[in-house]
């Protein structure tokens, strides 16, 4: 059966194998990668410490990538001279071939790795690089399709070999990649453009993201011959199964492209949601990511937020007020402690001076005058607690340095008389027995 497998690839049956000259192609090949291994190990930090010394270290991570460029080029120089110095028969050819083929492969990825180009550059070469070795080796690309296509079986109309599995994994990793590729250029030109705000950014972003994907599927598609009047049958009821198994996700979908259309909610927005308060660090697809002052991030879903009620604490302006009750004695001079909780509130880095802060009396409680001091902020992503401890401490300095007393609460009890003691509470006299 192997034999029958060999002979359809235009390959001779293991028996006419030359298992000699295999062993020396073997050997050279094995020769090959253990010596470009050896020279990566060995020599490779000290290319790296002499492409630091002659300054070459600003072109990124070429220093980093020069051992694996060192020993991958030698062992391709050895695959190399090993192949050419002999007419090999198709089985040390092929073996010889593919360290050759990936060799060059590794050798041209980490080289354009190492001076910066991107890993979809790198990839990209490099597959094309193994492709055109490889069958070269075998004798060309047509004789190499011949021989994938051999392997594979039919049923009926269609036939699935090796081929059609490839060409369906090149296809696919090649859209991946051009997907990826437009999804960068078109993030690059909305960013780049001064029309748009982060918000609208963002929105054009996802919708481009969107249809990308969408074009990239049926170009595929196209590109791999699938006939889709096949699936017209249970076309309908597949489509109608994945709308109720997905009802949330596109629900969700839908929900996020609203809140970045109407930019109710905004990547940076600090919102109040179930008594929790956060900042939006962004919008994605299926739920909105909000980061609380303890570092947790809350994934809540754009459903929610379309139909909960959400306080968005900058949603027409940054701006928010905190109100701080303050208690004075009433033994204290009203007019200096207020005068004294403004110019606390004024000396807090984070506290706007416009709107001013303002001070009032808010009423006269059992044991102290009540106050509110009023102070505005324009960053709550920064936290409100720590302002506000910030100027009670600067209230406490302040009311301590002029003698104005901060009540507690505390008890005073008055005894006005004793009870005397009743003829029922003292103590009866034992009476006395005379000896009779």
């Amino acid at each position: 059966m192997m034999d029958a497998l060999l002979v359809r690839l235009g390959l001779p049956r293991m028996a006419e194998a030359q298992l000699a000259e295999l062993g020396v192609a073997a050997m050279i090949a094995g020769a090959a990668l253990i010596v470009g291994w050896t020279l990566k190990v060995r020599l490779g930090p000290r290319l790296a410490d002499w492409l630091h010394g002659r300054e070459l270290h600003s072109r990124g991570p070429l220093t980093e990538r020069a051992p694996a460029i060192l020993g991958w080029l030698v062992a391709l120089l050895i695959a190399g001279i090993g192949w050419s110095v002999w007419a090999w028969t198709p089985y040390p050819a092929l073996l010889l071939g593919l360290v050759l083929a990936f060799s060059a492969a590794a050798t041209a990825r980490n080289l354009v790795l190492g001076v910066g180009l991107g890993r979809v550059p790198a990839l990209m070469l490099a597959a094309v690089l193994f492709v055109a070795l490889l069958s070269h080796v075998v004798g060309g690309l047509a004789t190499l399709q011949d021989r994938l296509d051999a392997i594979g079986f039919s049923a009926g109309r269609m036939h699935v070999s090796l081929l059609s599995l490839i060409n369906i994994a090149l296809t696919a990793l090649v859209l991946f990649l051009l997907v990826r590729i437009a999804n960068r250029v078109v993030r690059r030109v909305v960013r780049g453009g001064p029309d748009l705000d982060p918000t609208q950014q963002l929105l054009v972003e996802k919708i481009a993201s969107v249809v990308i994907v969408i074009a990239a599927f049926f170009v595929g598609i196209d590109l791999l011959g699938i006939d889709l009047t096949a699936f017209a049958v249970f076309s309908g009821a597949l489509g109608l199964a994945v709308g109720f198994g997905l009802q949330k996700t596109f629900g969700n979908l839908i929900a996020g492209i609203i809140l970045l259309m109407d930019r109710s909610i905004k990547p940076g927005d600090v919102i109040v949601v179930a008594d929790a308060v956060g900042r939006v660090n962004k919008i994605g697809v299926r739920a909105v990511s909000v980061i609380t002052r303890d570092g947790k991030e809350h994934l809540i879903p754009n459903e929610l937020l379309m139909t909960e009620r959400v306080e968005n604490w900058s949603y027409s302006s940054r701006e928010v007020r905190i109100k701080m009750a303050v208690g004075v004695s009433y033994d204290s001079d009203l007019r200096l402690a207020q005068r004294l909780m403004l110019d606390a509130a004024d000396e807090a880095p984070r506290v706007l001076k416009k709107p001013a802060p303002v001070c009032w009396i808010t009423g006269f409680g059992d044991r102290a005058v009540n106050h509110e001091l009023r102070l505005w902020i324009s960053d709550p992503e920064g936290g409100l607690g720590n302002i506000q401890g910030d100027v009670f401490l600067r209230i406490w300095d302040k009311f301590k340095a002029a003698g104005i007393e901060i009540p507690f609460p505390q008890r005073d009890v008055h005894v006005r008389s004793l009870p005397e003691k009743t003829p029922a509470t003292a103590k009866p006299k034992r009476a006395s027995r005379k000896p009779g």
